[in-house]
């Protein structure tokens, strides 16, 4: 968890608001997986520039920074990886809606980290936009594993305008348990 610690320092220095995703967020919320790297969000674009990570690189990490065009559904990402395999991908998204997650997001200890984490509507949310068969598993994991899905599931429906189209058919499927 050294990387990850060293990211979020990085992130915290430049006050840079940001939550942990993906697999290791599902983790904390009931939900394992296995997984090769550990995901943040954030929607400061700040986090593009390469000045910010120049540190990394003589530590032997490899920076790889993508900014995302205008068809992209994310402003960009940068994917930190050590010597050692560890991943840390920092995902920079572009919408309001994912602002909102990343301020809704809770304070959770990761081992020794104490982390901002995006709730599980949050997650829903972000796994209904990114839309593939891995994210309807990881929310139907999470509806299993969680006794106020419908509580959960209200707070998803406030999102629910503002994903495109294909992401609410989604929701609907999944909610039909189809």
């Amino acid at each position: 968890m050294s990387l990850l610690a060293d990211v979020v320092g990085v992130l915290r220095e430049q006050e840079i608001k940001h939550a942990l995703i993906g697999a290791a967020a599902m983790a904390l919320h009931g939900v394992s997986r296995a997984t090769v790297d550990i995901d943040l969000l954030t929607v400061d674009t700040r986090a593009l520039q390469a000045d910010l990570w120049t540190a990394f690189g003589a530590r032997d990490v490899s920076v790889r920074i993508l900014e995302g065009d205008i068809d992209d559904p994310l402003a960009g990402s940068v994917r930190l990886q050590a010597w050692s395999a560890e991943i840390v991908d920092v995902v920079v998204g572009r919408y309001e809606w994912q602002r909102e997650v990343l301020e809704a997001s809770e304070r959770l200890s990761l081992g020794e980290l104490e982390i901002p984490v995006v709730r599980p509507a949050g997650l829903v949310v972000l796994k209904l936009h990114a839309g593939g068969p891995k994210d309807a598993w990881d929310i139907s994991s999470l509806a299993e594993a969680h006794e106020q899905w419908a509580a959960i599931s209200n707070e998803v429906e406030g999102f629910l305008d503002r994903l495109p189209a294909e992401s609410r058919r989604l929701w609907e499927r999944l909610q039909a348990g189809t």
